[in-house]
């Protein structure tokens, strides 16, 4: 990854009585505080440089031989600051992907602009900033990662949307002609400065490449990159999908009802119910984020996926309209689904049933849907990234629905659904809390010309039956 030193002289700076100081023969008359941090430091060479103490200087009162400035909303808190005096002082400092956000941030602050000096910080980590770490695939990810610590800053200062445009003309671009940082490789990698040259060859990455590393990103960051990669129109719709599913299996590992459970009686019994709360509104929000990232076109996901998708759905409570949006998906591809798939938890309280039945016949009306004119897709107005939608993710409602008209259930996938259902049948039929009307909503929810035979529905009967 790409680095810059700014300064020559040696550090200086020290630490006594829990007052950071510089060693000088020159008496200090600056002290400034940082977030519960007291600097001792000189007017000349920061007030030089900064403006905004220089303002400060002028407006708070002088005691004995020391101005006092106070910074207590001070972006990037104490390290940010004291990289900024040391670059005041001459004295090297290192910048790098994993603190340029906080240094950019803490330099626009204390206004260190070519107003106040030529070849102030503030410049020359624009320099940096556009000419290397934009340039680099990791240093971009990790710069897009550190800008959650100072959302507003980074709206602000354009650092958020260059890193998530950077990012998507990386991917965008054929690896081919890449020469990057990525998953495959990061231990291969030795640091090299912003002018070196890289110290070994790496093969060329392959058409996935980019997916593992985009998912370390917050979801905020992660979508509005999507959407800025589905944009380009360039990345086959598959992969899309598989770097979809790779991001759910980082962010949503084995969400299952005993987990629900077990998270639920924990914040009845000690203090972490607002923990509780806030990690599941947290996964909520990510899986609904996920569903309006998936690609329209049919095959793009597997159908095993989508199952997993709907099962964590159900039992994080996501918006209606997020389960019916999954709902549609699997129906279009429930040919493939196999009976574990099926076997969707229910958490409603109201009923002891071990799995939701109501979550698979809406399922299978969405299936036999799918000869006649597709609905309109219901609104997403419930979802918390609807704000954030641009043109491309608008789009994706239309292109859903003409997969829908190209995608009618053929005699053969009614079939297999049907054989599918009757294994359903005797799965669930083993719960002695499963209502006789759900069974027969079931079995009718397929045609009776869709089963080669009734062997199989029989004998899930027999099961049925005998449990009760």
């Amino acid at each position: 990854m790409k680095f810059m030193k700014l300064g020559s002289r040696p550090d200086t700076f020290y630490t006594s009585e829990a007052v950071r100081s510089v060693s000088s023969e020159v008496s200090s008359d600056l002290i400034v505080q940082v977030k519960g941090s007291r600097y001792l430091l000189h007017k000349f060479p920061l007030l030089s440089k900064c403006l905004r103490l220089q303002r400060l200087c002028s407006e708070s009162p002088e005691t004995s031989q020391h101005h006092i400035v106070q910074l207590p909303d001070f972006p990037g808190g104490v390290e940010a600051f004291e990289l900024c005096a040391k670059f005041c002082y001459g004295i090297t400092v290192t910048v790098s992907a994993f603190n340029i956000v906080a240094v950019r941030c803490a330099a626009e602050y204390l206004q260190m602009t070519e107003d106040v000096e030529k070849g102030n910080l503030a410049y020359k980590l624009e320099v940096f900033f556009n000419s290397c770490i934009l340039h680099g695939w990791k240093d971009s990810i990790v710069t897009l990662q550190s800008t959650k610590e100072f959302p507003l800053w980074s709206e602000d200062l354009g650092i958020t949307s260059r890193c998530i445009e950077a990012i998507a003309s990386k991917v965008l671009t054929h690896p081919s002609k890449m020469s990057l940082s990525h998953s495959y490789s990061r231990r291969e990698r030795d640091d090299e400065s912003c002018n070196g040259a890289e110290s070994r060859r790496h093969k060329p990455p392959g058409k996935g490449w980019w997916a593992e590393d985009m998912a370390e990103l917050s979801i905020d960051l992660y979508w509005r990159t999507m959407i800025a990669v589905k944009s380009g129109g360039k990345i086959p719709s598959n992969l899309i999908g598989e770097a979809l599913k790779i991001y759910a299996d980082r962010w949503l590992p084995n969400i299952s009802r005993e987990r629900h459970v077990n998270k639920q009686v924990a914040s009845d019994s000690d203090s972490d119910s607002d923990s509780t709360f806030e990690i599941t509104s947290r996964q909520r929000a990510l899986l609904e984020a996920i569903v309006t990232l998936l690609p329209a076109e049919k095959g793009a996901v597997s159908c095993s996926f989508l199952l997993k998708l709907l099962k964590a759905a159900n039992i994080l409570n996501t918006s209606s309209s997020s389960k019916m949006e999954l709902a549609r998906r699997v129906a279009l591809q429930l040919e493939e689904a196999t009976v574990r798939d099926l076997l969707i938890p229910s958490i409603s309280y109201a009923n002891s049933s071990v799995y939701d039945v109501d979550l698979v016949i809406t399922i299978l009306e969405q299936f036999m849907l799918q000869g006649q004119s597709p609905p309109t897709s219901p609104p997403r107005s419930k979802l918390g990234f609807e704000r954030r939608r641009s043109r491309s993710a608008e789009n994706i409602d239309l292109e859903f629905q003409e997969s829908r008209r190209s995608s009618s259930a053929s005699h053969g996938s009614k079939l297999k659904v049907a054989k599918l259902v009757d294994g359903y049948l005797q799965k669930i039929s083993r719960d002695v809390n499963l209502p006789l009307s759900k069974f027969i909503a079931l079995a009718e929810a397929i045609p009776y010309f869709s089963r080669l035979d009734h062997d199989d529905l029989y004998r899930a009967i027999d099961i049925y039956l005998k449990v009760k």
